[in-house]
């Protein structure tokens, strides 16, 4: 169901944003900003996570097409690392904002954090369920860690990447147990780190 676009706020330029990829084991964290445009309504927008694949690569050009104005932005796996993962997100969701060639008059982001932002911002807890810009910019940031990840399938196999986008699924934390890290793996994370830490010892004994 489509939801009800508020014509007003969207010609205030108010920016929708949004990140995915906190929870995961590896890969960056990638956010989006989106400014609709009321006179090119996109249906069918919602929360990308209820949303098929094929619809949300639908929408995803339609959104690119249509938007008034869109960046998609990311903090890499060693910015994580050294910030931590929500510092790291607070960074890209800037970056997404500061990215915009059009500047909002107000950013509404998803969740109940704000990042720093040069412009007036709210958070919006389930945001990418209520507002349309919001799920706009959550399908652009699924779609695009989404398909990295599925490029990284081919990069680092055995590890199911493909599947899971890097989440701690059974099949994630047994691979990484018996593979070890790769270089997209975010080290500072506790089973991450657990398997590095396993094979550094391993590795010490064998010297």
């Amino acid at each position: 169901m489509q939801m009800g676009l508020d014509f007003n706020l969207v010609e205030e330029l108010v920016a929708g944003v949004d990140e995915v990829g906190r929870g995961p084991l590896c890969g960056a964290v990638v956010t989006a900003a989106v400014i609709l445009d009321p006179r090119r309504p996109i249906l069918g927008l919602n929360d990308s996570k209820k949303l098929t694949e094929a619809k949300r690569d639908a929408l995803f050009d339609e959104i690119c097409e249509k938007a008034l104005s869109f960046c998609i932005a990311r903090a890499e796996v060693e910015e994580i690392d050294r910030l931590n993962i929500l510092h790291a997100t607070m960074l890209a969701m800037q970056r997404a904002v500061e990215g915009l060639h059009v500047t909002p008059k107000l950013a509404l982001i998803d969740g109940n954090r704000c990042p720093k932002l040069s412009v007036p911002a709210a958070p919006v807890v389930k945001g990418d369920s209520q507002v349309p810009a919001i799920a706009a910019a959550s399908i652009l940031a699924k779609v695009t860690r989404d398909r990295e990840m599925s490029a990284f399938e081919l990069i680092y196999p055995g590890y199911g990447i493909g599947g899971h986008k890097g989440y701690p699924t059974p099949v994630h934390l047994e691979a990484l147990a018996r593979l070890g890290p790769t270089p997209i793996h975010r080290r500072s994370f506790a089973p991450v780190r657990a398997a590095w830490e396993a094979r550094e010892g391993a590795s010490t004994l064998l010297i």
